[in-house]
């Protein structure tokens, strides 16, 4: 079968490399320009751990290839995957611009039958609004099946996911499409679950509220565990040996962001106020989220006194480690607020940028020991596996006040103290 995947962005192109590696020949679409050209070079739009190495590999193979020739790409093929962004509208319910826009591509160059897969997040119904975009659109009847198929990708172990999935979800409204999707993922060993458009839907956007009200409720006990003493680590431990729980997302910190959680909860709120339902613990589960940075804002606060003059090393932008993406990243709340109050911030993270509206305010530094000279405090925000690595008994040296607040609780709370640092994590650690 050949296959096109519209859109490649990070599932798009994950998608269509992993794909690839199935033994597909793959075509990866997109309007834009400059991100084909830099994929036709081998490049990555943006960072995933492995990813450019299978770029590389199937380009010479011959195995994927990337046009911004949306009808010729829609001719060719007998399946068409979309992943296009499905980015949040101010009122947190999703915008769909994009989806319908591929549809009605797809609608009006379609030639013969076609397969097309969602990959999309999307509220429940967009299944049928896919199916209704693309009758419209059709010059010339043919027919189609719209199959919702949800991804589960983890930034920063998306390839790993990809080619060893905890699960397939498949909603069709026949057996014949869903069939047809099975024999694509023939090679993957993982359970496959057929169900309807509207449930496979509805997964996705559940299991991403499920995992942020873990991190959320974590994140309120952790503010518990620092008024009774008690290490917040140790409660997680215990509690993640229940096999009914598991220590998945039990870690307690300055709060999830992303691509996905954040916008994920606002569109199960969202679709859950429109059909008159309240979704009270998920509204908390926001709450909690957007204000967890300010407990360890806090945390400086007291030890600093004021803010202004000060300086404070950050340490990590990206949301989490191993990626780039620094969308609903806490550590942007965190240096606006520092900004906000006048501290003079330098920041450090090994693959993310600053985002334009701090590039002039914040300094960006190469690494985390240029970015702790003359700093007041040093607040981490991002556990990237480098930052225990750090000599820290020499960059203390380099410092005005040796003030680590830890906010993902990566470091060693005895071996920080021992060397001379006044160390707070989150929850007592």
């Amino acid at each position: 079968m050949n296959i096109v995947v519209i859109g490649t962005g990070y599932v798009g192109t994950t998608t269509a490399l992993v794909l690839a590696e199935m033994g597909w020949n793959v075509t990866g679409l997109d309007r834009d320009e400059n991100k084909v050209n830099l994929l036709r070079q081998g490049s990555l739009p943006f960072y995933e751990e492995g990813l450019e190495e299978l770029l590389k590999k199937h380009l010479q193979s011959g195995r994927i290839r990337f046009t911004n020739d949306t009808e010729q790409a829609v001719k060719d093929t007998d399946v068409i995957f979309i992943c296009v962004g499905t980015p949040s509208h101010p009122d947190g319910n999703a915008d769909l611009r994009y989806v319908q826009q591929v549809s009605s591509d797809i609608g009006r160059y379609m030639d013969n039958y076609k397969l097309i897969v969602n990959k999309s997040t999307v509220p429940v119904g967009t299944q049928e609004r896919v199916t209704e975009w693309i009758r419209n659109a059709q010059l010339v009847p043919h027919s189609f099946d719209v199959v919702s198929n949800p991804e589960f990708l983890r930034e920063g172990k998306a390839l790993s996911d990809a080619m060893n999935p905890d699960r397939i979800i498949i909603g069709a409204d026949n057996e014949h499409a869903s069939k047809l999707l099975q024999a694509l993922y023939y090679s993957l060993d993982c359970p496959v679950v057929i169900t309807t458009p509207r449930t496979a839907e509805l997964v996705k956007y559940a299991a991403n509220a499920f995992l942020a009200t873990k991190i959320s409720y974590m994140n309120e006990l952790a503010k518990l565990c620092d008024r009774l003493d008690i290490n917040v680590k140790e409660v997680a431990e215990g509690i993640g040996l229940d096999s009914r729980i598991g220590p998945g997302f039990l870690q307690a910190g300055i709060g999830y962001g992303g691509s996905c959680f954040p916008k994920d909860v606002s569109a199960l709120l969202q679709t859950a106020n429109k059909h008159g339902s309240n979704l009270t613990l998920l509204e908390q589960v926001i709450s909690v989220n957007r204000a967890q940075h300010l407990h360890l804002l806090d945390k400086v606060r007291t030890r600093l006194g004021s803010f202004e003059g000060k300086k404070a090393a950050v340490l990590g932008l990206a949301f989490k480690p191993d990626t780039d993406d620094i969308r609903e990243a806490p550590a942007l709340r965190i240096i606006r607020a520092l900004l906000d109050e006048g501290a003079l911030v330098s920041v450090h993270d090994p693959v993310a940028k600053l985002p334009s509206d701090l590039n002039r305010s914040a300094v960006l530094c190469a690494s985390p020991e240029q970015a702790l000279i003359g700093a007041d405090a040093v607040i981490l925000c991002t556990e990237w596996s480098s930052y225990p690595l750090l000599d820290w008994k020499r960059v203390k040296q380099s410092m005005n006040q040796p003030n680590v607040f830890d906010g993902r609780n990566l470091l060693d709370a005895k071996l920080m103290t021992a060397l001379g640092y006044y160390y707070q994590g989150i929850g007592y650690c």
